[in-house]
């Protein structure tokens, strides 16, 4: 039996979601009307572990996992690094700060775009972000070193 890309990809989504249900476990699941803090993780997990296995299945269709062009490797490595630094100052550097310097990264960086061009997407585009999720539905995010 060949070992084929599909099959890689679907068992470490499925290998994922495990993690996620086993490091949430503790956390309530509510009910729909007044849903708990493990809800979403759960359901998210569950979905995307339906998706994996679906993935999985049907993976005699995809190529070779040995024929698999690791040559942007490097593009991804940058990728979950600067995402990673992100995530650990988030709750530091606040909501704003943070995703306005990760999408400025990400756009620099990873992806070569010009400073001034990325610059105002990165701040529009968190600006917009803040005034959807934390004005418009309210929903509390961190404040960080500015406080807002």
């Amino acid at each position: 039996m060949t070992i084929r890309a599909d099959h890689v990809a679907g068992g470490a989504l499925i290998a994922f979601g495990v993690l996620v249900f086993a490091i949430s476990a503790d956390l309530p699941f509510g009910t729909v009307s007044a849903p708990g803090a493990g809800m979403m993780p759960k359901l998210t997990a569950g979905l995307m572990m339906l998706f994996a296995a679906i993935i999985f299945i049907t993976g005699k269709q995809s190529a070779p996992a040995s024929s698999i062009d690791w040559s942007d490797r490097g593009h991804a490595l940058l990728l979950v690094v600067i995402t990673a630094i992100a995530t650990v100052i988030y709750t530091t550097l606040g909501f704003i700060i943070t995703m306005t310097l990760l999408v400025f990264s990400l756009l620099v960086v990873v992806e070569r775009k010009k400073i001034l061009p990325a610059a105002t997407y990165a701040v529009g585009l968190t600006l917009f972000a803040y005034w959807l999720f934390g004005m418009a539905l309210k929903a509390p995010l961190e404040r960080g070193l500015l406080w807002f």
